[in-house]
């Protein structure tokens, strides 16, 4: 895309390389523009631009840090309770019938077997070299860290009904279903943050389910639709507040405040 083309229009007198990191990038800038124009809505100014840019910029890193914290969680508990039933032995986990092996999941469990075994394969990793090196077996615990957030939801998914209750145990007030729609949820929005998108104003597909915290904030509905906090950012501040300890929650929340507080000055 050439300079002028992006740069036509911008509100703004500034350095080009503030202009090319901050509008050609997929951000604030359409939020201001005129609907189906190339128009900026009257009034716009280029700090109000960058000021909503360097916002979405600070969530991103932000809610990155805690999806992270929850991925290592989750991570843990499952490779805990899977080797604790059947074994530190690379054939446990390789063994479909340890899954919860039903029609319906055949064919998640044929593809999560594939990924578990190409990582059992990888030589990518000085890690996973010395356990096949040393000990030709490399068990769960050590071979999840090779595993992707978006691996976790499915191996949660065709975990037997014991499993998943005992790792939903670890989180009060949270039951299966729930679980795994936490995990759908916050695989997609892990993704945006990795990937530098704008976080803001995304929403997944997927949505968390109806839970006592909607109610007790009195989250609005639309009909019978609450109208946020299902596959927004808020529905991941939600999620957060089930899976994240009260410690660590409180410092999220805290450090939002600041970043939305912040924003909200200019």
């Amino acid at each position: 895309m050439r300079r002028n083309q992006w740069r036509s229009g911008c509100p703004c007198s500034a350095p080009d390389e503030i202009v090319s990191e901050t509008l050609w990038y997929n951000t604030s800038c359409s939020l201001f523009r005129v609907p189906l124009t190339k128009k900026y809505k009257e009034g716009t100014t280029f700090n109000e631009i960058v000021a909503l840019y360097e916002f979405d910029s600070n969530l991103r890193e932000l809610f990155f840090k805690y999806l992270l914290q929850i991925e290592r969680h989750m991570r843990s508990l499952m490779s805990y309770y899977f080797s604790e039933k059947y074994g530190e032995t690379q054939d446990a986990y390789l063994n479909a019938h340890n899954y919860n092996n039903s029609q319906r999941n055949h064919r998640i469990i044929s593809r999560l077997i594939s990924t578990l075994q190409r990582a059992v394969n990888t030589t990518d990793y000085v890690y996973i070299n010395y356990y096949r090196s040393n000990y030709n077996n490399i068990p769960l615990w050590v071979l999840s860290n090779v595993l992707t957030f978006g691996n976790l939801p499915k191996m949660y998914k065709v975990f037997p009904q014991t499993l998943r209750s005992k790792i939903c145990k670890n989180f009060d007030y949270v039951n299966q279903r729930q679980m795994e729609q936490f995990l759908s949820v916050l695989t997609k929005f892990r993704n945006v943050c990795a990937h530098g998108e704008r976080l803001f104003t995304y929403r997944t597909i997927d949505n968390i389910s109806d839970l006592p915290l909607h109610q007790k904030m009195s989250i609005p509905k639309r009909g019978i639709q609450y109208v946020y906090g299902k596959n927004d950012l808020f529905a991941v501040v939600i999620a957060f507040r089930y899976l994240l300890s009260t410690e660590d929650f409180s410092a999220f929340k805290q450090k939002l405040t600041i970043e939305i507080t912040n924003v909200t000055k200019n």
